[in-house]
């Protein structure tokens, strides 16, 4: 097969730098809010049953916006299925994670958890992708794994155990090594395949897994799927939406931007994590979240500068096609 059949095909958009800005920051608000419901209702429904909402009520404005740009059977296209269906599998495990972490901790805390995922992808790129990482980035990511341990610390004390902080943040931090598991797949499946195609597949496959976790409630009676009700109907429909919503608004500002340029607007989520928890919930970060987070969030704004400044675009998006234009 010749190298011009396996990439997919390459579209110049006209740099604009606030579009892209503008977008990946709505797109946060998107995922945050997101996050919010799924707390909200994460002690009401089985997470797996929140898990198949999320993917498949998503895959709505994902095929909307791929239908009206005649698009669609293009990205249903790929030579790679087994790659889809292992990102998928690890997605899906860290997704469970994430969202079974909110049953336990607040939202800003989960939010800052998550935060080492970007660390984490920097050690797996040194072994999976073959990336070679200098003294600066390995720093960086020491420095960043620290401002995790301050994160976790309190909630990792035996004081905290019987508030079920200790299982939550424990789980969030699982998750996390699943998140950068599936950026690392990710980086492989963007030589070759649409951004569209990915985000499609990766919907579609994770709603059939999420099917696979109904059996549990034999053996878990909290994870028992049951019929929503009118409220949890609204609630599941907004979740997926927003999702579907928030994956197309964050894949499309890489259009109008460079990586280096977008990528540290990932960290607004800290901001809107506070006010929902805030505000919802009742939640106010600790001292360790907020120091903690700091640190974090600096390191991986240097892994990004020295990212630049080496020439690595981790996404590689701009050179894929997205779901608003494949």
């Amino acid at each position: 097969m010749s190298s011009g059949a396996s990439q997919a095909p390459v579209y110049e958009t006209p740099q604009r730098p606030m579009v892209g800005i503008s977008l990946k920051i709505l797109s946060t608000i998107a995922f945050t809010v997101m996050s919010g419901l799924i707390k909200l209702i994460i002690d009401e429904l089985p997470t797996g049953q929140i898990v198949f909402a999320r993917n498949l009520l998503g895959l709505i404005p994902v095929i909307v916006m791929m239908a009206w740009q005649g698009q669609l059977p293009a990205a249903l296209k790929t030579r790679r299925p087994f790659g889809h269906f292992l990102r998928a599998i690890v997605g899906v495990t860290a997704m469970t994670m994430n969202f079974a972490a909110l049953a336990f901790i607040a939202l800003p805390d989960a939010t800052a958890i998550a935060y080492a995922a970007p660390l984490i992808t920097v050690v797996m790129a040194v072994f999976f992708l073959g990336e070679v990482v200098g003294i600066y980035r390995w720093s960086a990511v020491g420095v960043g794994f620290l401002g995790v341990i301050i994160i976790l610390a309190p909630n990792l004390s035996l004081g905290s155990m019987d508030q079920g902080t200790t299982i939550g943040a424990s789980i969030a931090l699982f998750a996390t090594l699943f998140m950068a598991g599936a950026a690392i797949i990710v980086r492989k499946l963007i030589t070759s395949e649409r951004s569209a195609t990915i985000v499609l597949w990766f919907s579609g496959s994770s709603s059939v897994i999420a099917l696979a976790t109904i059996p549990l409630g034999y053996f878990f009676p909290s994870q028992v799927w049951v019929m929503p009700v009118g409220w949890q109907w609204f609630i599941l429909g907004l979740i997926g939406i927003l999702g579907g919503l928030g994956q197309i608004l964050m894949t499309t500002s890489y259009r109008f931007a460079d990586a280096s340029t977008i990528a540290p607007f990932d960290y607004t989520t800290i901001i809107w994590a506070t006010a929902i928890g805030w505000m919802v919930f009742g939640e106010v970060p600790g001292i360790s979240v907020i120091i903690g987070a700091t640190v974090v969030i600096a390191a991986g704004l240097f892994v990004l500068y020295r990212e630049h400044s080496l020439g690595i675009d981790r996404t590689r998006v701009r050179r894929a096609s997205t779901p608003g234009k494949m």
